[in-house]
C-alpha cells in the first residue's frame, strides 16, 4: 500500500486496518514480546509507586495535559 493510497482511505477503514495489523502482528507473541529494558522500567515506576515518590493519573487527565503542554 503506498502512502496516496493510504491518504484516501476514510478513518474508519484505517482504523480497521491498523487493527488488522495488530492482530496480525500479535499472533507471534515472540516476536513482539517486550524488551527486557520495558521489565526492568516497570520494575522501577512500581517501586517509585510503592516509595510514594511517583504517583498514578487519570489517563484521560494525562492527555489532557499532554495536549496542553503540546500547545
Amino acid at each position: 500500500m503506498t502512502t496516496s493510497e493510504l491518504q484516501g482511505m476514510s478513518r474508519e477503514d484505517k482504523l480497521r486496518m491498523m487493527h488488522a495489523l495488530w492482530e496480525d502482528l500479535a499472533r507471534d507473541e515472540e516476536a513482539t514480546a517486550s524488551p527486557a529494558w520495558h521489565g526492568q522500567a516497570l520494575r522501577e515506576t512500581e517501586q517509585r509507586i510503592q516509595a510514594g515518590t511517583e504517583g498514578i493519573h487519570d489517563w484521560d487527565d494525562a492527555k489532557t495535559e499532554l495536549r496542553r503542554r503540546a500547545e
